[in-house]
């Protein structure tokens, strides 16, 4: 239960991730630093996830 709980949020914060990048990107003047910081926070997330959804 506690597994279903942690993936479900991690994939909560993933889809949030998605939802800031696409907004910044909206920006007349996107920050690019920002972007990527954001997209590598995300990877991480998927990455986490594909490890649990795994075990």
């Amino acid at each position: 239960m506690y597994m279903d709980t942690h993936l479900s949020a991690l994939e909560t914060k993933h889809a949030t991730l998605e939802k800031s990048i696409d907004a910044e990107n909206c920006r007349p003047v996107p920050d690019n630093l920002k972007i990527a910081e954001l997209k590598r926070e995300k990877l991480r997330l998927k990455e986490e996830i594909l490890r649990y959804q795994r075990a």
